[in-house]
């Protein structure tokens, strides 16, 4: 016999995460298809019995546009021009939203509408509960109220809940929506909100108008009054002292000043005018030419003189032809001309003096004009100091004519826009609300489609929860703790502590006997030995599959379980029977069909630790494809969990071991035959060529004996 070789431990996988495949869940929801069908099929039902008897809900939907509607005849005159005062923001579109949904708007709203005794609206419209009417006949409970705006409140909660505004994305415009019943109702709600709203805004522009011009009429009075004093004031100060004005504004001691001025200017001038002409015409006359001054020649009688004394010359001259110079005729007419010529220069003495006295009475004037000027200009020194004072209060008069002359235009403004003609709204309805033709709620295909869907997923959602944590992940972490794995319903009927005398294994897998004290066996096989052997045949990844058979004798149950057992002390095993057993109504045929989970298949054998499932009601079938595959994916799950899977199949099904010789890591034949018995001998050809990798002969009382 070989060496026992390395010990389990050795030979153990790492230990690995639960894992849960695909095909289980769809093994489970397989299982349950009818039920999964009857809770879809009654969400269905039920979906579309709300929808036929739910009462439709129709929704109107008006737009308005926030704007600045003042033009040049409806802004005010002192307005300033600057149009950046005037942009509506985010703000205020989101202020104009709430005003829309403000209790002010919506009482008025449902007074138009109409909307308080209407049962859809008003909760006391409604048929009354027995217990509500009790309770208000045993003054529990009340009605509201009996004035307006309680019936009003009344119906505020249902309003807001059928209300809906708010404000579209980038742009001023604001959406109205309202619900009811009634497709005409919805309309015109929507309608007569977006009306109240504009009516509010208009209104809010009036009263701000007519409280401005009541402001304002008030205070032009009083400023009207305060204009008549000051202007008074400034009247008795001007006339107190002597600041009266007379031609071109100016004060009578400013305009006497410049008289004076002009005035000495002027006698200033005429003396030196008469100075000069009188020196003039004294230097002509010392130099004898006094028949070239001007006011001289100018003179008629001078001009007679001169024009004499031409024509005496000119009769002297003739004279001389004939007559001597001494000639008494020639002598007369000699003094005749001197005599004009004395004449002349006694007219012009005469203008001379004339000049001069002239000159001295400018000089008269000049002295006194100065004097006259000396004593104006002190008074206009004092006038000044008054006009400083004057100046001061014609100031004042002023702000407070120019505050009046304001206040005036803006009254004349505020009266002509206290109107509902010149009062435009800054908003527009650009969409009004048709009667809609189709109810927002309940959608019959949406609706149907949303509930029997989400009952479904949640059925299949609750079915899978239920595959994954009770049907495999409890009991594969029940395994893992070493834990009695919970008892399926069938054994639960004898309580979880009850023990168990199990019966001799019989050849289709019963439960086996105790493990015996020592390492051979009653049947005469050496377990610690097979166990060593199977050992060194580790996948490493994962558990390992072992399939134990025999030729008939029914030993391989026996050998199985206690392969398991011994295995046990290593790590975690479990001994699957594939053959039915007369007492058995749930097991490994059941799970693969999908009829029973891992919870109710699995069970921990009393008086050892390995797990057992037992074969079920009626054999597998390993022939059909499908049941291969289910089969396969139940040995994934056991391998994830466990480190021994012994697979149990007694009796001479060759179909059946040629389905799970190359399932299986080794199979191991256990025989009381002797070695070169023809039946075991084909029993070891048959499974090498099915494909298992390993065949392991175990005879009874005899060595063990490897495949070559």
């Amino acid at each position: 016999m070989p060496s026992p070789g390395p010990s389990l431990d050795s030979a153990r996988a790492e230990p690995r995460e639960d894992t849960v495949a695909l095909l289980e869940i769809l093994v489970a929801l397989k299982a349950h298809l009818k039920l999964i069908a009857a809770v879809t099929l009654i969400a269905f039902a039920a979906s579309l019995a709300y929808v036929l008897t739910t009462t439709p809900r129709y929704q109107g939907e008006a737009q308005i546009l926030l704007e600045d509607r003042d033009t040049s005849f409806t802004r005010p005159v002192d307005a300033a021009a600057d149009d950046t005062a005037r942009v509506i923001d985010e703000q205020a579109v989101a202020s104009q939203v709430q005003v829309i949904r403000s209790r002010d708007v919506a009482r008025e709203a449902i007074r138009r509408l109409g909307l308080v005794g209407q049962p859809e609206f008003d909760p006391e419209a409604r048929p009354m509960n027995p217990v509500s009417r009790v309770l208000g006949m045993i003054g529990i409970a009340g009605g509201s109220g009996e004035g307006d705006t309680a019936r009003e409140d009344r119906v505020l909660e249902a309003y807001y809940d059928r209300l809906t505004v708010f404000a579209v994305d980038r742009s001023r415009v604001i959406t109205i929506e309202f619900q009811s019943a009634d497709p005409e109702l919805a309309a015109r709600g929507a309608n007569t909100i977006a009306e109240v709203y504009l009516e509010t805004l208009e209104g809010a522009k009036i009263d701000a108008a007519r409280t401005a011009s009541t402001w304002l009429a008030q205070n032009i009075e009083r400023l009207r009054e305060r204009v008549s004093e000051a202007e008074a004031r400034v009247e008795t100060f001007r006339s107190g002292t002597g600041l009266l004005l007379g031609r071109d504004n100016a004060t009578l001691t400013t305009q006497q000043l410049d008289d004076v001025s002009a005035q000495l200017a002027a006698a200033r001038s005429t003396q030196a005018e008469s100075q000069a002409r009188a020196e003039l015409i004294r230097e002509l006359i010392e130099a004898g030419r006094a028949f070239e001054i001007p006011d001289v020649a100018n003179d008629e009688l001078i001009r007679g003189l001169i024009q004499e004394r031409v024509a005496l010359r000119t009769q002297i001259a003739n004279e001389s032809r004939t007559l001597l110079p001494r000639h008494p005729r020639i002598l007369a007419l000699q003094a005749q001309l001197e005599d004009l010529d004395a004449q002349v220069r006694g007219a012009a003495e005469r203008r001379v003096r004339a000049l001069e006295n002239e000159a001295r009475l400018a000089a008269a004037r000049v002295g006194t004009l100065e004097a006259a000027l000396d004593r104006q200009m002190q008074v206009a020194s004092r006038a000044n100091e008054n006009e400083v004072q004057l100046r001061a209060l014609e100031r004042e008069a002023r702000a407070e004519r120019e505050q009046l002359e304001v206040f005036l235009a803006r009254y004349r403004d505020a009266v002509v826009r206290d109107s509902e003609e010149a009062a435009l709204p800054d908003a527009r309805i650009v969409s009004r609300a048709a009667e809609p033709r189709s109810p927002i709620w309940p959608k019959t295909a949406p609706v149907v489609i949303l509930f029997t869907v989400g009952a479904l997923v949640l059925v299949v959602g609750a079915v899978a929860m239920k595959a994954i944590v009770f049907d495999m992940i409890r009991p594969a972490m029940a395994a893992a703790s070493g834990e009695p794995a919970p008892m399926p319903a069938r054994a639960a009927a004898t309580g979880p502590e009850a023990p168990r005398d199990p019966p001799p294994p019989p050849p289709g897998g019963g439960r086996p006997a105790p493990k015996p004290a020592s390492g051979r066996e009653d049947s005469g096989f050496d377990v610690p030995a097979i166990a060593a052997r199977l050992a060194r045949i580790g996948p490493g990844d994962r558990g390992r599959r072992i399939l134990v058979t025999d030729l008939g004798e029914g030993v391989a149950a026996g050998l199985a379980l206690r392969l398991a057992d011994t295995a046990s002390g290593e790590g975690l095993a479990l001994v699957v029977a594939l053959a039915p057993g007369a007492d058995e109504t749930v097991g490994m045929a059941e799970l693969v069909r999908g009829e029973a989970s891992f919870f109710e298949a699995i069970d921990r054998m009393p008086g050892g630790r390995p797990h057992r499932i037992a074969a079920g009601a009626e054999p597998l079938d390993l022939a059909d494809e499908e049941t291969r595959d289910a089969f396969e994916i139940a040995l994934s799950a056991f391998e994830q969990t466990y480190d021994w899977t012994v697979l149990v199949h007694a009796g001479a099904d060759d179909a059946a071991l040629a389905a799970l010789a190359p399932r299986v890591d080794a199979a191991v034949v256990a025989t009381q035959a002797a070695p070169d018995d023809p039946a075991l001998v084909a029993r070891y050809e048959a499974l090498k060529a099915s494909g298992a990798p390993d065949v392991v002969v175990a005879i009874a009382a005899e060595a063990l004996i490897e495949a070559a």
